[in-house]
């Protein structure tokens, strides 16, 4: 059965919006939810939904508000992670979901992070790829003007470098970009988009049919809120005082991973930073890992993930 068959799709109304959600697998051992990042949507978890779903348990994978082919919030609507908390815990209740596993990547892991510390109870574990904990709100002051994340916070500065382009070949430049292990940054007379031209190929494990499922569904939805969420929305996130997780958090890391080079990012891992805060701790690291680590070595991060699973079973209720 080939993946077409296995995953199924739907729209649940969840806070005045329509979100799409792919499922898999029937879930007797419980439930997995998958948070994508940023150039990311649902299809980017196609791997790691099957294999959880072969194991026995219920995946699930939502296109964030305003990604892939859920719906947009109202242009002037303030941008807050919040929602995508608020979002998440509608998607659980939506679905009779009491308590599921998260696992988040790249900005995802932001809200896997947040909402294992605020709704403890519907969590049995957490696992995340590529972004550690961080208690604190990162600072980028140090880096240079051309760092991307700065270009992106600049308001219609994004849109119009993206504008000049197709969105198939403006997703094809972000995934050339960051699977590298250089943080893109651009010379003052450059834009992002002109890191990588079309002569760079795709990653070896991203293929032209990947790519053109991504460009259908960004095509959909455009790159409006996406830019707002996460590059604009960074110093609105609500930090929890003093977190502590009272689940087992496990992040795995590509050391190729351009994001070990953003300033603290090795630290927190390295220096034993993020386990003051998470008693339960595991970090498994990928040699050869990129920063898009779940596509380019699914077996690996497949084996890492129902490991972590298994290792914490979830009760039977009575």
């Amino acid at each position: 059965m080939d993946m077409e068959q296995q995953i199924e799709h739907s729209h649940l109304p969840i806070r005045g919006l329509n979100l799409h959600v792919a499922q898999a697998g029937k879930g007797d051992k419980g439930a997995v939810v998958f948070l994508h990042g940023f150039p990311e949507i649902w299809y980017s978890w196609r791997h790691q939904m099957l294999a959880v779903a072969a194991a026995g348990y219920r995946a699930v994978a939502p296109d964030w508000r305003g990604y892939g082919l859920s719906d947009q919030p109202p242009e002037e609507e303030e941008v807050s992670y919040d929602d995508l908390l608020g979002d998440l815990l509608g998607i659980l209740d939506a679905l009779s979901i009491p308590k599921a596993f998260l696992v988040g990547k790249d900005f995802g892991a932001v809200p896997a992070y947040d909402f294992a510390l605020r709704h403890p109870d519907r969590i049995c574990g957490v696992m995340c790829l590529g972004i550690p904990f961080t208690p604190f709100a990162s600072s980028f002051a140090a880096m240079p003007e051309g760092f991307y994340m700065s270009r992106w916070l600049e308001p219609g500065r994004a849109e119009a470098d993206f504008g000049r382009y197709d969105v198939k070949r403006v997703v094809r430049t972000i995934y050339v970009l960051f699977s590298s292990s250089e943080i893109p940054i651009a010379k003052e007379d450059q834009e992002i988009t002109d890191l990588a031209d079309l002569s760079t190929p795709l990653p070896e494990w991203f293929s032209e049919k990947d790519l053109a499922v991504y460009a259908s569904l960004y095509e959909k939805s455009g790159f409006r809120y996406p830019l707002k969420m996460p590059y604009r929305s960074l110093h609105k996130r609500h930090t929890i005082e003093d977190p502590k997780f009272q689940v087992p958090v496990f992040v795995v890391m590509g050391e190729k991973d351009y994001v070990y080079k953003l300033p603290g990012f090795a630290s927190v891992l390295k220096d034993g930073i993020m386990g003051m805060f998470a008693p339960d701790l595991k970090i498994v690291y990928i040699p050869e890992g990129s920063h898009f680590v779940q596509e380019q070595f699914p077996d690996k991060v497949n084996e890492l993930l129902v490991g972590f699973l298994e290792d914490h079973p979830v009760p039977v209720a009575a």
